[in-house]
């Protein structure tokens, strides 16, 4: 806790009145065992990261330029040594040219499937930009609907718990992997726990043990423990602007699993025959590694500053997902505004306070891979990236945001003071 008799004079100029600095605190209070909970989280992550540089010996050396092909490339080999020991796999592909989440996935799913072979998602459908991969929309051209890929997915049930009955009766002789998403997306589900994770995968595996097992680990890298593939998975995939980049990777994603896998998904990362084997980093191996030695802290502070986002708008009395700070499997915090106007006023306040772009004011956009409008807040170091303070919603009812980083819980506190203030600035809120 800090003293908040300075902070609130500090805040007075910042035009954040009493009562929101007042109701923080409060939330702070009761937050304190969760926050030192993840605080444990981060020391114990620390290490593990802290242990993976130094067994592979990271040197000066690693950072330095290469050209061309890329071949030899010793920076781009100790950085995907190091993400393999952390997420205990064989192999991993860690790649500046994988553009977002979304492509490491679809990586993994058109490197992983064929013509004939099923693809079930355990999560209902995944995240939106996901459905044109996957060929759920008209305009197919490249999907796995194109390539002759069939697809069930199983929802949650209640919108909480993973289906495994209903998997197990899914699967057929055609079924080649099981996917499970991590994170909610958008939507008003529950994200994964590793506890309720493993289950569901020894479960599995118990009677289908050659089937693969994929899990989209956005938002949820050093959230807990342990990792997916610690736990039963065959393969994951991220994005390196979110948790694992620590908010200094400028661009990229990862991919790690065994090794067999990896192979047959860097074929389509490059082309048969060449695989892993290019690929130049362009000099980001610094910033890639960098991020990810601090990025156990990072998400710290993006999981403190979710719950206490989510605790503050329960007291304020609107709908919040997750309605409670434990047992969560991301940084994300959603509120329902039920309304477009609330929503905007929400997410421009987020770009306000940000450190990068603060005089921007978002409006709804037809974002690329999205069937609605979105408006997006992230006045970010690196563009879009979302470790750092953002929010973004689909313009729909009922008008939900996603809020979700914070590289310093200092700015993530401040975060949400700000918003709640714009909120009562425009008589949306009373307190």
């Amino acid at each position: 806790m800090i003293d908040y008799h300075i902070y609130k004079k500090l805040l007075g100029s910042h035009h954040i009145e009493k009562q929101v600095l007042q109701l923080i605190e409060e939330c702070e209070r009761e937050l304190s065992d969760e926050f030192n909970h993840m605080d444990t989280i981060a020391a114990v992550n620390q290490i593990k990261v802290l242990n993976a540089f130094r067994d592979n010996e990271l040197s000066d050396r690693h950072f330095a330029w290469n050209t061309g092909y890329g071949y030899g490339d010793i920076g781009r080999e100790i950085t995907e040594a190091i993400f393999s020991q952390i997420f205990g796999t064989e192999k991993a592909l860690v790649r500046t040219n994988i553009v977002n989440g979304t492509h490491a996935i679809s990586l993994c799913l058109q490197g992983l499937l064929t013509r004939g072979d099923e693809l079930i998602y355990a999560t209902g459908d995944p995240y939106d930009t996901l459905h044109t991969v996957i060929g759920l929309r008209e305009e197919g051209m490249g999907s796995l609907k194109e390539m002759g890929v069939e697809y069930k997915s199983i929802p949650l049930l209640d919108m909480k718990k993973i289906d495994i009955s209903a998997i197990l009766k899914a699967i057929t002789v055609k079924t080649k992997i099981v996917a499970f998403q991590r994170s909610k997306g958008y939507s008003r589900r529950a994200s994964l726990t590793l506890e309720e994770l493993a289950h569901a995968i020894a479960m599995i595996k118990e009677k289908y043990p050659d089937i693969i097992i994929f899990v989209d680990n956005c938002y949820g890298e050093f959230v807990e423990e342990l990792e997916p593939t610690n736990v039963g998975a065959d393969i994951i995939a991220g994005s390196l602007i979110k948790n694992p980049g620590g908010s200094l990777a400028l661009s990229g994603g990862y991919i790690a699993g065994k090794e067999a896998l990896i192979k047959r998904i860097s074929y389509r990362l490059t082309c048969p025959g060449i695989g892993a084997e290019c690929g130049l980093t362009f000099g980001q191996v610094r910033s890639i590694l960098h991020g990810l030695f601090i990025a156990p802290t990072v998400v710290a502070s993006a999981y403190k500053t979710a719950i206490l986002m989510g605790s503050a708008y329960k007291k304020l009395g609107f709908d919040v997902f997750p309605s409670t700070v434990k047992k969560r499997g991301d940084i994300i915090q959603g509120i329902s505004f039920h309304n477009e106007d609330m929503l905007k006023c929400f997410v421009q306040s987020i770009q306000a306070s940000a450190p990068v772009d603060s005089f921007v004011k978002p409006e709804p956009w037809p974002m690329p891979g999205y069937d609605n409008d979105i408006i997006m807040a992230s006045g970010s170091f690196v563009t879009g990236s979302s470790i750092e303070a953002s929010a973004d919603g689909p313009i729909k009812p009922p008008f939900n945001a996603y809020y979700q980083g914070g590289i310093t819980f200092e700015h993530g506190r401040y975060v949400v003071c700000s918003s709640i203030q714009s909120l009562l600035d425009k008589g949306f809120v009373t307190l």
